[in-house]
């Protein structure tokens, strides 16, 4: 069996797969920071199938990605164009990136990071921004190593009646690290 990691566009035969991968990953990275009651409610089924609408429809300029190894989706992550509301600026944004929660920490993630970084690049992105829990150390932490820094902004949003606060993190592409 082939151990080496690929990186490719996620298709609609891995919309499964990519929402117990994201839906695995809510449930790890996430417990402790936002309500259980929120996390209690993740469906994988739901979320498939709102994978599927949105890669049926298309959204404009969000690129899927999946990291498969061994014949298996181990991890997915979604950019495009940074968004300042409504409106999508020359900047790009990572929007999504998970990785199969016994896998944390074996390069998956940071593979699917740069293969996001390097498009960006391509497609004549000077920046990448992404958006990170206040309290969530470990993505922090994950995002400085490759080359992030909080650039000062926050802004907040509500699950089940609690304020989750994020920071967003900036870095000039392409990333050096």
């Amino acid at each position: 069996m082939d151990s080496r990691l690929r990186i490719r566009d996620m298709t609609f035969a891995d919309c499964r797969r990519v929402s117990e991968i994201r839906v695995g990953g809510w449930r790890t990275a996430y417990r402790g920071l936002v309500p259980q009651s929120y996390l209690d409610t993740l469906d994988v089924d739901a979320d498939a199938e709102e994978h599927r609408a949105r890669l049926l429809r298309g959204d404009g300029g969000a690129v899927d990605l999946v990291a498969e190894r061994g014949g298996e989706t181990v991890g997915w992550a979604a950019h495009g164009p940074y968004r300042e509301g409504e409106v999508r600026t020359g900047d790009a944004e990572l929007y999504t990136l998970y990785v199969t929660p016994g896998l944390l920490g074996s390069g998956i993630g940071r593979a699917l990071l740069t293969e996001a970084a390097d498009r960006c690049t391509a497609a004549g992105h000077p920046w990448m921004h992404l958006w990170v829990l206040k309290d969530n150390a470990r993505a922090r932490h994950f995002y400085e190593r490759a080359g992030f820094r909080a650039d000062g902004a926050e802004e907040s949003f509500e699950v089940h009646g609690v304020a989750v606060h994020e920071f967003r993190y900036t870095a000039a592409l392409p990333l050096r690290s």
